[in-house]
């Protein structure tokens, strides 16, 4: 878009911090404070996390330096990505092959690499490069973003890491992928005719992608449908979560109360299923508290896209919003019984360090969109 790259010397010298969006800042504050809260209050009964408080302080350290890896990158001229799209590509493809390798197995799916006793999601981080990647993609096809050839590339683009993802298994991460692809493509201005036409392909091709789920995942997956079919097995979870989600009420059993009821039997309940700990504690009035804290932030994000110089940019804030909406649909959806089963987190607010990192990586790059919005005065 005719957008000079900085030196990198220059990127820090240049950052004109009075165009800070603090509005972004203080929404992803307000989220990030929602999760510790709601962390150390899924944890206060139970021994094994120690009443909350290791899991609390690792979720500080991992906030902090989190914040730190923000500033620095709002510092940088986005712009630098763009340059480096080819090695990020490979970057990924390597850290999703390396995982599949070497990855330890954490319920049942190879996810993490394990790195000095520090456990790394590959995935998480995977989806905030991805961003870039499309982006710098889309913005270089605005001319032919209509045809079927750039909507395709870009889905063969997004297709080979949301596959290794899949193969891990992690099917809830896959699906990110693709959310993303979706949101972007749109966002861009691609032909709806065509995506209608792949999507429907996409569709058409799930039993087969089903088919390659292992059995328990499979049964997971359904559960949504008739929690009744299976209570004591793979439907378990969910039927604990809908009596957790149902008793907190209007206004909820308080914190710290609600671990002493239905989700004290919820498995892993400050990760995946971190929103019925919002939704026992604080009831339906926290829940939707924490809903309307997500559409200002995602609202923040897209408008940082539209006042973005160039369509590099805008796409890129177009991609970590379709990201955090597909993730909080889903997610809550999941918990509530009306979406499948498929472990997907809950941005900023699901206990766990590589996704809390990434996330801020994301946020980080949007200031730097936001910071150079505007032309430096002279």
């Amino acid at each position: 878009m005719g957008v000079a790259t900085a030196t990198l010397v220059e990127s820090f010298r240049g950052r004109d911090w009075r165009h800070f969006d603090a509005q972004l800042f203080l929404y992803v504050l307000l989220l990030i404070g929602f999760g510790v809260v709601m962390g150390y209050s899924a944890g206060f009964n139970d021994p094994a996390v120690g009443a909350g408080m290791s899991q609390t302080v690792k979720s500080l350290i991992w906030a902090a330096i989190g914040f730190t890896l923000f500033f620095v990158v709002a510092s940088i001229d986005y712009h630098w990505l763009r340059t480096l799209v080819a090695p990020i590509y490979l970057a990924v493809l390597g850290l999703l092959t390396l995982t599949m390798l070497v990855g330890t197995n954490l319920f049942g799916a190879q996810m993490s690499v394990t790195v000095a006793g520090l456990d790394f999601q590959f995935s998480e981080v995977s989806k905030v490069l991805m961003v870039t990647v499309l982006a710098a993609y889309l913005s270089s096809r605005r001319e032919r973003i209509g045809r079927l050839s750039t909507i395709l590339v870009a889905g063969a683009l997004m297709a080979v890491p949301a596959f290794l993802v899949f193969r891990q298994p992690d099917l809830g991460t896959a699906l990110v992928f693709v959310g993303i692809l979706a949101g972007m493509l749109f966002m861009s201005g691609a032909s709806l005719g065509w995506i209608g036409l792949i999507t429907a392909g996409i569709v058409g091709a799930a039993p087969v992608a089903i088919g390659m789920l292992q059995e328990y995942q499979r049964q997971r997956l359904f559960c949504f449908l008739d929690p009744s079919a299976d209570p004591q097995g793979a439907c378990f979870q969910l039927i604990q979560a809908l009596n957790a989600v149902g008793s907190g009420g209007w206004l909820g059993r308080g914190l710290t109360v609600g671990g002493e009821g239905q989700r004290g039997y919820i498995p892993v309940q400050s990760t995946d299923f971190i929103f019925t700990v919002v939704a026992e504690d604080l009831g339906f009035v926290g829940g939707v508290v924490v809903l309307v804290l997500f559409g200002l932030l995602i609202w923040r994000i897209l408008l940082i896209g539209w006042q973005a110089r160039d369509a590099f940019g805008m796409l890129i804030a177009a991609g970590l919003a379709s990201m955090i909406l597909f993730q909080v649909l889903v997610n809550v959806g999941m918990v509530i019984g009306v979406m499948p089963v498929t472990g997907i987190p809950l941005p900023f607010i699901t206990y766990g360090g590589s996704s809390l990192i990434s996330l801020l990586f994301g946020m980080g790059i949007l200031q730097s969109i936001r910071m150079r919005a505007h032309k430096p005065d002279l």
